[in-house]
């Protein structure tokens, strides 16, 4: 795509493909959009319409592209070091999006470096770059240092169907799970859940029979008819829900999981919470059993997407968001013409 220069008017966003669902959240913003695609360790070369559809007023771009046209954006939104190195040259505030945990991301990648001298790499990075950051949760921007500013994720119910749960089957949604089983708690999900009916649903080349969904049509379908939704996870490294599960919520499906503090499940009313697989897994026979209750739990559930975790929440923290990337630019640009780190 040609990149327009009449376009230069620092009123379009420019966001790094970090994955699907997240990108999506923006079209919440009523704004335009230039989503980079074809990046370096993605899955696929361009947009997976699987995931998502494309935001409206969006455009798919290359980095190549944007870094030709010299576009001035109102807001670049990173989502790590890579993405801010690549858009050294760009005009436009800077926002960098802390996605996982430090101990996580170290765990998932097998990595030996220092947290702690890590954690003062990062910073000294986004200073000299001028960068605000923010994290999708506290766990999370606390394992980086970064806490004080979090948007969290977001779901909207009316993207969903109604639910049916006519499968008396549970679900879980969940990629790479053989690189991520200790931040997963994928033992504790086995014995917790080995043998009952569930579903897997994801990209998991070597589990037989798992597959991605079709595309969000039908993901959305899937969604609608199963009972229940599972989500575990390691306190330490992992939030106590994802996008799934939020979306899985939306979809007015009751979640179980372990007894995480973070996670948003109200233990009896939207799910059930247990750090007990046989217990654990006592609550899942009884929502196959019992369509009633898990469409009353689900309903909660429902519930509490609404009220906590909504597209209109989400878009005006992350409208404050930029808001702040935008001063923090505009100070650096009073001080300084061009970052050290430019040079």
């Amino acid at each position: 795509m040609n990149i327009s220069s009449n376009s230069r008017n620092g009123k379009r966003i420019l966001v790094f493909n970090c994955h699907e669902p997240w990108v999506y959240q923006l079209g919440a913003l009523g704004r335009d959009l230039d989503v980079v695609v074809g990046l370096r360790g993605r899955h696929t070369d361009g947009w997976d319409a699987r995931m998502r559809p494309v935001p409206p007023n969006s455009r798919l771009v290359r980095l190549e592209e944007v870094l030709r046209s010299k576009e001035v954006y109102a807001c670049i939104v990173t989502h790590n070091l890579t993405d801010l190195l690549e858009a050294k040259s760009l005009g436009g505030a800077r926002l960098l999006v802390l996605h996982e945990t430090l101990d996580g991301a170290m765990r998932e990648q097998s990595s030996n470096f220092q947290a702690e001298e890590f954690r003062s790499t990062v910073k000294k990075f986004v200073r000299l770059t001028h960068t605000h950051v923010i994290a999708v949760s506290q766990l999370k921007g606390r394992s980086w240092g970064f806490e004080r500013n979090i948007v969290t994720l977001s779901a909207d119910t009316s993207d969903y169907l109604p639910w049916q749960g006519d499968l008396a089957r549970g679900l879980r949604v969940a990629n790479q799970i053989e690189r991520r089983p200790r931040v997963l708690l994928w033992d504790y999900h086995q014995r917790a859940f080995g043998g009952l009916p569930v579903t897997l649903v994801g990209n998991n080349p070597g589990m037989d029979g798992v597959k991605p969904s079709e595309g969000w049509s039908d993901l959305k379908n899937i969604l609608s008819r199963h009972r229940y939704y599972i989500h575990t996870a390691d306190p330490n490294l992992e939030d106590g829900y994802n996008m799934a599960t939020l979306e899985a919520m939306a979809a007015g499906l009751p979640v179980l999981g372990n007894a995480h503090p973070t996670s948003p499940v109200e233990h009896g009313v939207s799910g059930f919470l247990s750090d007990n697989p046989d217990e654990l897994r006592a609550y899942a026979q009884r929502l196959t059993d019992d369509r009633d209750l898990a469409q009353r739990m689900g309903e909660a559930a429902r519930r509490t997407v609404s009220l906590n975790f909504s597209y209109t929440l989400f878009a005006r923290r992350f409208s404050e968001a930029m808001a702040a990337a935008r001063q923090v630019w505009e100070k650096s640009e009073n001080h300084s013409s061009q970052s050290p780190v430019f040079h």
